[in-house]
């Protein structure tokens, strides 16, 4: 009996080092997927960007670029990253919304502020700039979308 009860509260000591590991695998596994999502993404976005720059100006080429590639991200994201989240399709993509927002202001302020600062700039250089920008734009979009969007209401609150 002493051994059951000793067995039972190492077990119960053990719980906190599961949950740590659990939640660190699922952590792992979110932003490596979400790293691999984003980089499809961006390279997508940058070939879109570069094609349409070459008949648009680069605020319009931007926003379609970047609006045909949160659709496509977010709901890659919805299937791959946070595929075990309650978030349904409406709440991703209207989440992702807001974010899409964000991102094309931060990256078009970026691409029309190098277009100013090097105005013989090649459409390649600011897909370049877009690029990096994106990179920067990335890092809030996962941190929202996992703890705002896709985040249960019990992960929230923690």
């Amino acid at each position: 009996m002493a051994r059951l009860k000793a067995s039972s509260a190492a077990a119960d000591a053990c719980e906190p080092l599961r949950a740590s590991s659990t939640r660190r695998t699922v952590w792992s596994r979110e932003v490596g997927w979400f790293v691999a999502i984003g980089i499809v993404s961006t390279v997508g976005q940058a070939l879109l960007y570069w094609a349409l720059r070459l008949w648009w100006p680069p605020a319009a080429a931007n926003l379609v670029s970047l609006l045909v590639l949160t659709v496509l991200n977010t709901e890659a994201n919805r299937r791959l990253t946070f595929r075990h989240a309650a978030a349904g399709p409406a709440r991703a993509h209207l989440g992702a919304g807001g974010l899409f927002l964000l991102g094309y202001l931060f990256t078009s302020g970026a691409v029309l502020w190098f277009k100013h600062a090097e105005p013989g700039a090649s459409p390649a250089a600011e897909t370049g700039v877009l690029a990096a920008t994106s990179l920067a734009v990335t890092v809030v979009r996962f941190v929202v979308l996992r703890l705002a969007v896709f985040g249960s209401p019990a992960r929230r609150r923690r």
